[in-house]
């Protein structure tokens, strides 16, 4: 396997543990944020050099320059490949757009320690493609958000009971899965244990419950960052894809994409913005696990696609919202507040990351989308219908609520509302992606075309049409996963 030039897997775990050793001996909370944001930015540094390192070995996957477990577990435990070279820029961008929105009003209250706790176990998690050492990142990073509630005096008992049992189904199905696994032979209890806890992670219904009550009880920031990055999504690409049989993945995509059209018409009838935004965000993330069961490669490469454009749209979405609560309190649903005219930019910036997370042309969301609602037409039409039927009630849900906070009445206030200089920063950055990747989509579209490939070539499915000997238009030899989406669909 090659190695990367540098350990930049192996720093960007590295500097946020070591930030959150520091960051937790200052007493100044003011100060605490200025060090986490100079953290969480070398960490975005670093897994953009990893991006960047990897792309030009032109190679599905490479492991890490000096890796030090390596030599301690006789194993590559930092890995990256294809499927999570995207994802490690984007969890660290998740982390450091967080910090940096989070005002001085919000700052006696969210753990920037923890926070950066948690972005090392992000990071390692998304790095590592060992079985048990997924386990045991995943059931790590249940820890800090039990903290903060207890720090808070919130009861812990409805997340304790879901994360406990989350758990438990992750090892005990891990356990059970033999060495010599294969789909010809699949472990039937093993398998079901393990799509029982990536369900349960992920928040499809009925066992959502526990993440709305997470939104209600822990800051608004530490519940994006537990959510947002989709490391359940991670969870059945690493443990449930690799050993599952068809019908397990059938009935993860049956169960998701139930939730995708229960949460998006719950989202219809939220009165307080915080639990608006779990729903919304739980019907997004369900119609990833949709595609991402189909294991088809239009299907395949939409639900990557989504995943990314999810991750940084609904990102700005919450942020938008933390933002306003941080102004104003939380937010009530049920009343106009009309704040247009005191925040435009966070009012602008709403409607785009909510119209790009339902695929808006124009925007990042909407080439994913497509080739997602594409690929379950060419499997299952019904399911086609029913994504699309989702993708309206959100939308429907998203241009409500603008009309709710935004508009509506006038609102009277002694103090300035509008945004401060790190929000524009953030807001320039998450409008620069989305608009930048719905007019030049191409090159992320192949990158996960060609990921969605070899994912399906290692699990014994080869795409429809395709062939290692095919031939190319000129004679030469042509590898399936060098052809486009376009390509495939046209064939």
């Amino acid at each position: 396997m090659p190695e990367l030039h540098l350990p930049w897997l192996e720093l960007s775990v590295l500097i946020p543990l070591i930030g959150a050793i520091c960051v937790s001996l200052v007493k100044n909370q003011g100060t605490s944020r200025l060090y986490c944001i100079a953290v969480c930015t070398l960490t975005l540094t670093c897994a953009i050099g990893e991006w960047i390192d990897f792309s030009t070995l032109g190679e599905f996957e490479a492991h890490d320059h000096w890796d030090t477990l390596t030599q301690i577990f006789h194993k590559d435990v930092f890995v990256v490949d294809e499927l999570s070279a995207p994802l490690l820029p984007l969890g660290a961008m998740l982390y450091l757009m967080t910090v940096m929105t989070t005002l001085r009003t919000k700052v006696n209250r969210f753990s920037f320690g923890w926070t950066l706790f948690s972005e090392a176990i992000l990071m390692a998690t998304l790095s590592c493609r060992e079985p048990w050492f997924i386990v045991g990142l995943m059931s790590l990073a249940t820890v800090p958000p039990w903290i903060e509630m207890r720090m808070r005096k919130q009861s812990t008992r409805f997340y304790c009971l879901h994360m406990g049992l989350f758990v438990l189904l992750l090892c005990t199905g891990q356990a059970l899965v033999p060495s010599d696994v294969s789909l010809t032979n699949p472990p039937i209890i093993a398998g079901c244990l393990l799509t029982a806890a990536a369900l349960l992670r992920s928040g499809v219904a009925p066992l959502h419950c526990w993440m709305t009550d997470l939104f209600e009880k822990a800051t608004f920031g530490t519940a994006l960052l537990f959510v947002t990055p989709m490391t359940g999504a991670y969870v059945v690409m690493r443990l449930v894809l690799p050993i599952a049989p068809d019908w397990a993945l059938q009935s993860i995509a049956v169960v998701s994409l139930f939730t995708a059209v229960y949460a998006a018409g719950m989202s219809l009838v939220q009165h307080e913005a915080r639990r608006f935004f779990c729903y919304v965000f739980l019907s997004h993330s369900s119609l990833v696990l949709v595609g991402l069961e189909m294991v088809t490669p239009i299907g395949l490469t939409g639900a990557l696609c989504v995943w990314i454009s999810v991750g940084i749209s609904l990102l700005g979405f919450g942020l938008t919202l933390r933002s306003v609560e941080a102004r104003t309190g939380r937010l009530s649903l049920d009343t106009f507040h009309g704040l247009y005219d005191h925040t435009p930019v966070l009012a602008g910036l709403f409607l785009l990351t909510g119209l790009s997370s339902i695929g808006f042309p124009g925007t990042l969301g909407f080439v994913g989308t497509e080739l997602l609602v594409e690929g379950a037409v060419e499997v299952y039409p019904l399911v086609g219908l029913a994504m699309v039927l989702a993708a309206m009630l959100n939308g429907v849900a998203v241009v409500l609520a603008y009309f709710r906070v935004f508009t509506g009445t006038r609102h009277e206030t002694s103090i300035s509302l509008h945004s401060r200089p790190s929000e524009r920063v953030t807001i320039l950055i998450l409008t620069a992606l989305i608009l930048g990747g719905g007019l030049y989509p191409q090159p992320g579209v192949s990158s996960r075309y060609h990921a969605a490939v070899v994912l399906m070539e290692h699990r014994g499915v080869h795409a429809k049409g395709h062939s290692d000997d095919q031939p190319a238009a000129d004679g030469t030899n042509q590898n399936p996963a060098s052809t486009t989406p376009h390509a495939t669909a046209h064939e």
